[in-house]
């Protein structure tokens, strides 16, 4: 791949090819752990900060080491770690009898050609959501603060601090996760009469760091969410809606909240989405002009230059037709006249995959990479994708086969492309955050970009048989089971193809629930007016945070909202500090006056250290898991009496935000 005229810069170690190895071993492991864990619980994690701390440790082993050296690394990982989000709708394939394994070239080359897609849509993107954008993008500068506290740029105070915050990270969430003497999450329950209420926290401190990274305007926003979902939607529908399986008031709630509640957070984040991206229409159309308007070789800075116009249509020409001839191949023996089909599914991934691009990253902006709520927007394109299959049928254009006998053709097609939907999407999520790691670092975007690329090659390439190594031991809940004699008790919850499943065959037999996704649409809108008159009071209301907080578990969205609060007192706290002081002060003060900037940098430093520590043990503990085929392999919890680590959890999770407190405020 070219770039485009250089213009030079002093030779820096950059893309180098003991990086790239070392990128794809780090791809191989992050890349296997997050599936496991996505089929398993539903959630994965992101990938981008541990392996930048891996890569810091082996590299500088290996000497000769540069912090960009080691950020090309993290961002090829990271691409490869997020890819895997395709295990939200692959494993739908084989619920729905389509697949009994899953074979490697048709799961690679989708996963690959939505992944470049991804990487495409975020180089005008870049720029409209990095370069031009005030976006917080919790972990893309908490992946720089690390590779600059390894790096030359860094000091100790600030090296201290991130090594102190992951150690105390690390601890905290083996506790939790590992040997499950410490809760990670406290609820409590209640009901008025028939309507039930349920709050829940998590205890995690990933989360309370990104949530101090996020800020105060996006932490409240999604605070907001949190209480109308708990405090407003499930209350009501319990107190109106019957329980026939007899469920306990918490078990009733969080079902409600899960097939009810949560689709209105989808149908905001459809509206506010589709807002989002016409807020965002002028950037976007300034970078897509500032990417082809050099084609006559003018000299561009070399933290400014992406991939070159050329480059982009070729890799773009490239995906279409990958994507063309995959669609056709899984159509082909089962229909006739398919082409209209696969042209329509084509262009719906390029725009719909754009348009969902651009409002996923400014999602992860927001709220971050790991709490981008990448399942909501998949549930908008299911609904989309099949309403235009049923559009083409109307028009005479999609073959008859794939309405026949329960529209399971027509099922199965829309989970396939929904497969590079979600790579597509997922790759755009977790690149900007690597893109604005570089550009803080001061990257090359297109060596950043090769990188990119490189990743979802590698990430394709592990995906299939993950998979298939998965199913084959363990199974999928509601899947015909490999073997025969396993045990369906064992196998794994896979809920998000599920999910998905159900929903494109309740569109095609007309049995969907339309009402929670207009709501949602309709709050989505009122959330748009209410932003647009608050900004006129110079205030701001995020229609996606509040969206996000509707759709993600409390758990998360209430730990987030603490993190953002304790940011917040925080800051204010350190900038009466560093008011303007008296003449006797300023020894202990910059020349204008101010206390030194580092005070405030120990936060963000703490906080990035939180969510190394849990990042680094969640990849530990899965790799454990998948090994041993169990999660409790190290648990002490049946030592302890009921209700004790609820209580151990609060009660360390309270004293590791007052040590948190007192190590950023101290002098």
């Amino acid at each position: 791949m070219t770039a485009p005229s250089p213009l030079q810069t002093p030779s820096v170690r950059e893309l180098t090819v003991r990086g790239l190895i070392l990128g794809a071993l780090i791809t191989i492991v992050f890349t296997a752990s997050n599936v496991y864990l996505g089929l398993r619980i539903g959630l994965t994690f992101a990938s981008s900060i541990p392996a930048a701390v891996i890569s810091m440790a082996v590299l500088r082993a290996l000497g000769r080491s540069t912090l960009l050296e080691n950020n090309m690394v993290q961002s090829q990982a990271s691409a490869a770690g997020t890819l895997s989000c395709v295990f939200a709708t692959f494993p739908g394939l084989i619920m729905t009898g389509f697949w009994h394994s899953f074979p490697f070239w048709q799961t690679a080359g989708l996963s690959l050609a939505g992944g470049i897609a991804g990487v495409l849509f975020t180089i005008p993107l870049r720029r409209a959501l990095v370069t031009e954008s005030a976006l917080p993008y919790p972990e893309g500068v908490a992946a720089a603060e690390i590779l600059r506290a390894g790096g030359e740029t860094g000091n100790s105070k600030s090296l201290s601090a991130l090594i102190g915050g992951s150690v105390v990270a690390g601890v905290f969430s083996f506790a939790c996760s590992g040997l499950q003497i410490l809760a990670d999450t406290v609820s409590i329950t209640g009901s008025v009469s028939a309507a039930v209420f349920r709050f829940s926290g998590g205890l995690s401190l990933a989360l309370l760091g990104a949530g101090y990274l996020v800020g105060l305007a996006g932490g409240l926003a999604m605070l907001l969410g949190c209480v109308l979902a708990w405090g407003l939607g499930v209350p009501w529908l319990t107190a109106h809606m019957p329980n026939p399986e007899h469920l306990d008031a918490a078990s009733f709630a969080n079902a409600i909240w899960l097939h009810k509640v949560r689709f209105i957070g989808a149908g905001a984040i459809a509206i506010s989405s589709l807002w989002t991206l016409v807020e965002l229409m002028g950037p976007v159309l300034r970078g897509l002009s500032s990417v082809f308007r050099n084609r006559s070789g003018a000299l561009v800075p070399d933290a400014d230059r992406d991939l070159s116009p050329r480059t982009m249509m070729a890799l773009l020409a490239v995906t279409v037709l990958l994507l063309g001839g995959l669609f056709a191949a899984f159509l082909a023996p089962m229909a006739h006249g398919i082409w209209p089909a696969v042209c329509a599914a084509v262009l719906f991934c390029v725009v719909f995959g754009f348009v969902m691009a651009a409002a996923c990253g400014y999602m992860a902006g927001i709220v971050g990479s790991s709490s981008s709520p990448i399942s909501g927007i998949i549930i908008i394109a299911a609904v989309l994708c099949a309403l235009m299959i049923l559009g083409l049928e109307s028009l005479g254009l999609m073959p008859a086969e794939m309405m026949a006998e329960g529209q399971t053709l027509a099922t199965g097609f829309t989970i396939l492309l929904l497969s590079a939907i979600t790579a597509t999407v997922a790759i755009s999520n977790d690149n900007l955050q690597d893109l604005k790691t570089g550009q803080l670092v001061g990257a090359s975007p297109w060596k950043q970009e090769v990188a990119l690329i490189a990743g979802c090659v590698v990430g394709a390439a592990v995906i299939p048989p993950v998979l298939n190594l998965l199913y084959q031991a363990y199974g999928f809940a509601g899947a015909p089971m490999p073997r025969p004699g396993m045990d369906p008790a064992h196998a794994l919850a896979a809920p998000q193809p599920a999910l998905i499943a159900m929903i494109a065959k309740g569109i095609f037999t007309q049995s969907l629930d339309w009402s929670m996704l207009s709501i949602g649409f309709g709050l989505g809108a009122v959330l748009i007016g209410l932003d647009l008159l608050l900004r006129r009071r110079q205030l701001s209301l995020p229609p996606l945070g509040v969206a996000v907080g509707i759709y993600l578990p409390a758990s998360v969205s209430v730990t987030l909202a603490v993190g953002a609060v304790l940011g917040w007192v925080l800051n204010s706290a350190l900038k009466k500090r560093r008011a303007p002081t008296t003449p006797t002060e300023d020894a202990r003060h910059q020349p204008d006056g101010t206390a030194p900037e580092h005070d405030a940098s120990i936060g963000t430093m703490l906080a990035s250290g939180f969510i190394v520590g849990e990042s680094l043990i969640g990849v530990a503990l899965a790799v454990l898991s998948g090994a041993l085929g169990k999660d409790n392999a190290l648990s002490l919890a049946t030592f302890l009496p009921a209700g004790t680590p609820a209580i151990l959890g609060l009660a360390a999770f309270c004293a590791v935000c007052f040590w948190f407190s007192r190590k950023v405020l101290q002098k």
